[in-house]
């Protein structure tokens, strides 16, 4: 992703130099889990990163398919989980960790990281930091020492929450992430509770809605079908036209880094008067704009199938996130 995007508006940045053709220095990172999610990013961060070098890959496996992928290709690794990345040589050296495991493991293991003065980049649905959707604009502060990366549906989605919310307050939103139960782990199958918890919430914190649903299909079709993902917003009456531009502009931003986010039709408006509001169970009666945005994520096929765009999705946002925290680490050792 291009760099510049994550930048902070100050005098001189780092991002700056970089743009400059001067050479910056890299923050080395690790990566625990090596399962499906965790050997895409790996892929993508050995395909190259202005910011970013992979020092180490975690997984609690002998056998792990990206285990061998990784000592194929020189990087170290260990699988003896947590305790095994403590006692490598490289670790002191290390600045970001991305943790691809579960929930629950991530707790334990951002305690450990934290008080080894590390940042933390969550694909979990732990949610112990803030969340971070790269399009919609998170700033992150000095303090932060994880970033959250939602869930895949809430990646694909939320943008769309925010696009509309950035022309007109969204009073609900509700979205329903379908993927290939093939692209289903199972890391995800254990954390479909928090997933559909840690989605709902995002929607309201970062993409704006008053308050927000979330659904997850596991999609058993064969051939696997790619992600495909709709989203719901109720708002005031508006001008279609401006949600119609600004939900357009939104999905080609997220284009820059997936490209394979596309629309799957053109957005839809329908109006609901007071004279015939429209009922939804558990929130009550709407009149005002309904907005629905249907879309499909393909994915990059770096290591996944590209039916499995819901984890392409996550880890190119996950990748983008380390670099945002590695950019900002460069702009304070630089001020």
């Amino acid at each position: 992703m291009e760099l510049e995007q994550f930048a902070q508006n100050s005098p001189r940045t780092a991002t700056e130099d970089w743009m400059k053709g001067k050479r910056m220095p890299k923050m080395k990172c690790a990566i625990i889990g090596s399962g499906n999610i965790g050997t895409d990013l790996m892929i993508k961060m050995l395909k190259g990163s202005d910011v970013l070098e992979l020092a180490a890959v975690v997984g609690i496996d002998p056998a792990s398919e990206g285990l061998a992928m990784a000592r194929e290709r020189g990087v170290t690794t260990t699988h003896e989980g947590m305790d095994g990345l403590r006692k490598l040589p490289v670790y002191p050296e290390i600045g970001i960790v991305f943790d691809a495991t579960s929930a629950y493991a991530h707790k334990e293991h951002d305690a450990a990281l934290q008080q080894d003065g590390k940042l933390v980049v969550d694909l979990t649905p732990a949610a112990l930091g803030p969340f971070f959707v790269p399009p919609v604009g998170n700033v992150l502060d000095s303090s932060v020492r994880n970033v959250n990366m939602v869930t895949c549906g809430g990646q694909a989605t939320i943008p769309i929450v925010a696009a509309v919310a950035r022309v007109t307050p969204v009073h609900y939103a509700e979205i329903v992430a379908s993927v290939s139960s093939r692209s289903a782990g199972p890391g995800t199958r254990a954390n479909i509770d928090e997933f559909t918890r840690t989605t709902a919430k995002a929607i309201e914190i970062v993409g704006g809605a008053g308050r927000g649903r979330a659904i997850i299909i596991l999609n058993p079709a064969e051939p696997p079908m790619i992600m495909r993902d709709t989203i719901f917003t109720l708002t005031d009456q508006v001008d279609e036209d401006l949600i119609r531009q600004s939900v357009l502009d939104m999905v080609e931003t997220v284009q820059s880094y997936v490209p394979g986010y596309r629309l799957k039709q053109e957005v839809q408006f329908e109006r609901f008067g007071s004279n015939r509001p429209l009922k939804i169970p558990g929130y009550g009666e709407f009149d005002g704009l309904k907005t629905s945005v249907f879309l499909e994520v393909e994915g990059a096929g770096d290591y996944l199938p590209k039916y499995s765009g819901n984890l392409d999705i996550m880890t190119a946002a996950a990748k983008a996130a380390g670099e945002r925290l590695a950019m900002q680490n460069l702009e304070e050792v630089a001020a």
